[in-house]
């Protein structure tokens, strides 16, 4: 069961192998051509955080992260991450909490599948109406059963479409050397 005590012994074992140990290049590009450091930012399942703490040494001053499991979130706080600025919680039952932009590094396909719909649903009512889903889906389907869990183009356009915009869907150009050729890049903006 992908709980918060599966989470919780991955962390423990260290055993994280979705932890490429630095910002992801896709995502480092898009924040790199960021005007407003005042954007309202959530990193759901952030793990280590390296996009929250690269966002937040570039003056980023609103940056949000979600995680179900403790021990990254005590990781981001010994880093010099504001405290005040994470929470220890479910991403699911998050509420009440509007952003501008909401970043995807692997926390969809850390997610059981019967999850995807409800990512989704909860993707649209946390974002403003201005508000952006941005972010890495793999764009392959793994041959052992997840995490991580994997998926096409086509079932991520099914899956969304009916409450984003979906502004762009394409292959990352940018990706580290292993995950070359298997990532896709997104930009999806809330139907209002």
């Amino acid at each position: 069961m992908l709980n918060k005590d599966f989470w919780e012994e991955r962390y423990k074992e260290q055993n994280t192998g979705w932890d490429i140990g630095a910002i992801s290049t896709p995502l480092k590009t898009y924040i790199d051509q960021l005007n407003h450091k005042d954007l309202k930012i959530l990193i759901p399942g952030a793990g280590y955080g390296h996009e929250a703490m690269y966002l937040h040494q570039n003056g980023f001053i609103n940056v949000w992260v979600i995680d179900i499991a403790a021990q990254p979130l005590a990781h981001l706080v010994s880093k010099g991450f504001p405290k005040e600025k994470l929470l220890h919680n479910n991403f699911f039952e998050l509420k009440d909490l509007k952003f501008d932009l909401i970043l995807e590094q692997t926390f969809f396909c850390a997610l059981h599948p019967n999850l995807r719909e409800d990512y989704v649903v909860q993707m649209q009512q946390l974002l403003k109406p201005t508000g952006k889903l941005v972010g890495l889906f793999f764009g392959v389907v793994f041959e052992k059963e997840g995490p991580p869990f994997g998926g096409i183009e086509e079932e991520y356009v099914n899956l969304f479409k009916k409450h984003f915009n979906l502004k762009l869907l394409a292959p990352a150009y940018n990706s580290i050397k292993p995950r070359a050729g298997k990532e896709l890049f997104f930009i999806f903006e809330p139907l209002i």
